[in-house]
């Protein structure tokens, strides 16, 4: 893969600025085109470039909206609140500028080969890459550009409409299905391939399949709260496909490089703020036996032979941890600062024994497992598995615990889907564990560990909540994408307050819903003034309690945080 993209760097980087924007400031701009450049690219290459933006972009995104905003909202950590910044929402940008115009231009270039009929299954798998980023995009911008974005380049219509999304899902489930249609279609030409230049998939098509129908998923899964009839054919739709939704762990989309680290070469990822474990998730990783709890969270202070110390000096530990834990060098902290200020002390200060005598009591995130580099570390590889096996089994489990499989056949039982996300979630983690060089939650094939959690009393159907469990499997699972994260807990309201299961912390925060978008210039400034009007947004609005209240099209009759049905 970095032999491919730094041979090509040079020849992606000038096709982007032939099809892209002209500059931030104004979205879609005229574009002049230079006679020397490049115009009959290799599409291979166009294609690895914006499979790789797909993943690097992130970089900024990882620390100043994933971790300082959505981690802390979904209660997954607990860490410093910082003001709403222009730092969150790159993922806008990046759709527009480093995904979207190679996967255009490939299209436009096969479109004007004598043999494109050999050329149709590279085309399609292009729609399913720049939908899995619009739904991104539009989870938190609502309407966007999309049906006219690229007329700038090639119609001279610098002025795209605003898509609501009503419009962008119709859209992107007709493209999903078109593409499934070519690629499952065995009877076409002799197709041409990617090859190695696909970075994910090889170009094994069935996978790219998987992938669509997993898509297909997050988008019912993001229509039911405006119209359950339309997530229930889709759910329907995608079952009964002959290849269906991604259903093992080699069809996941996963990206690993030793050049990409988001946190940097130093590994720094405790930039602007160290980040903890919350109180709830390290209860209830704890109360079940997790096999995920020492990879996704560091041991505190509290090893060895403190008891013995607390002993000498007689100095009890503060009534939030039990001497008796098994587990006590796991704790977390308040999601929420302000609703125990004593307890929240801890979080970065330690415990005073005496003068010689120090514990720190509070977890950290596993530091490692997200930053290889971290502590001057020189080895270890950063994956970043963006759309994973787990999460599309317990969607399946989800959608067919709500009843939503009528006479369908899903080739298994709400539990048995919930059980194979479960262990593909565990091993998942623990993969990337070992790639980073961090802690792991076991050794081997994890066969027994993941037996022995699937049959714990926390975490095995009961018959009563069965939903909630799927609902908290989703949410554990997601630690590692938290955007997708977000998505889940402002759609169901879980975890929830009044749980007896898994229960929210209380959280007095305001939480945005959404972010905004910037004024694209006049050259389109009364689209976009529209799209606001009609969604009913403040312009240009970055204060929490505004973004709170006016919601995107699908959230507005979604529950709170916390209060889930």
């Amino acid at each position: 893969m970095k032999k491919i993209l730094s041979q090509h760097k040079v020849l992606a980087v000038l096709i982007i600025c032939i099809v892209g924007i002209s500059s931030c400031k104004k979205d879609f701009g005229s574009i002049n085109t230079n006679p020397s450049i490049v115009t009959t690219p290799d599409v291979k290459f166009l294609f690895s470039y914006s499979e790789n933006q797909l993943a690097t972009y992130k970089g900024t995104e990882w620390v100043w909206e994933s971790m300082e905003q959505l981690w802390r909202f979904t209660q997954h950590i607990t860490s410093d609140p910082y003001e709403l910044s222009n730092n969150v929402n790159t993922r806008y940008n990046a759709f527009y500028t480093s995904i979207l115009p190679n996967l255009f231009e490939i299209r436009r270039q096969i479109s004007n080969k004598s043999d494109k009929d050999a050329y149709q299954k590279m085309a399609s798998v292009t729609y399913i890459l720049q939908i899995l980023q619009g739904i991104k995009v539009t989870d938190m911008n609502g309407s966007i550009p999309y049906t006219q974005t690229q007329q700038g380049r090639y119609a001279s219509n610098y002025s795209p409409v605003y898509d609501t999304q009503s419009t962008l899902f119709d859209t992107w489930l007709k493209e999903l299905n078109d593409a499934i249609v070519v690629l499952e279609n065995n009877s076409l030409p002799a197709q041409q391939t990617y090859g190695p230049s696909d970075i994910y998939y090889k170009s094994d098509w069935t996978k790219w399949v998987m992938l669509a129908n997993t898509l297909k998923l997050r988008i019912a899964a993001r229509l039911e709260n405006q119209d359950k009839a339309k997530t229930q054919a889709i759910f329907q739709e995608v079952m009964k496909d002959v290849i269906g939704p991604i259903s093992n762990d080699d069809a996941q989309l996963s990206y690993t490089s030793t050049d990409f680290l988001p946190f940097g070469t130093s590994g720094d990822i405790d930039y602007r703020s160290p980040r903890y474990a919350s109180a709830s998730i390290i209860k209830f990783l704890k109360a079940s036996n997790d096999p995920r709890l020492p990879i996704y969270f560091e041991q505190n202070g509290l090893q060895g032979s403190f008891r013995d110390t607390l002993n000498k000096y007689a100095v009890t530990l503060p009534s939030f941890i039990n001497i008796n834990d098994p587990l006590i060098m796991y704790q977390g902290g308040p999601a929420d600062w302000t609703t125990d200020p004593t307890y929240a002390s801890y979080i970065k200060n330690p415990f005073q024994v005496s003068l010689a005598s120090k514990y720190f009591l509070i977890s950290h995130i596993n530091r490692k497992f997200f930053s290889p580099r971290y502590n001057g570390n020189t080895s270890g590889q950063f994956t970043d598995v963006m759309v994973t096996n787990a999460e599309s089994c317990l969607l399946v489990a989800e959608f067919i615990q709500k009843g939503y499989a009528g006479g369908v056949n899903t080739n298994g039982t709400a539990e048995d889907w919930y059980n194979k996300g479960i262990s593909s979630s565990i091993k998942t983690m623990n993969n990337i564990a070992i790639a980073a060089g961090s802690t792991t939650g076991f050794n081997g094939d994890g066969s027994t560990e993941i037996a022995a959690y699937l049959a714990n009393p926390e975490v095995k159907f009961n018959g009563n909540n069965n939903l909630e469990r799927i609902y908290i499997q989703e949410y554990l699972n997601l630690y590692r994408n938290p955007p997708e994260a977000f998505v889940f807990c402002r759609r169901t309201g879980y975890p929830k307050y009044s749980s007896t299961y898994y229960a929210r912390e209380t959280f007095n925060e305001v939480i945005p819903r959404r972010w905004w978008t910037k004024d694209p210039g006049e050259v389109n400034r009364a689209n976009w003034s529209s799209a606001l009007q009609e969604e009913g947004f403040t312009p240009l609005a970055q204060d929490a309690p505004t973004l709170n209240k006016e919601r995107v099209w699908y959230d507005k009759n979604a529950p709170d945080f916390g209060k889930g049905n």
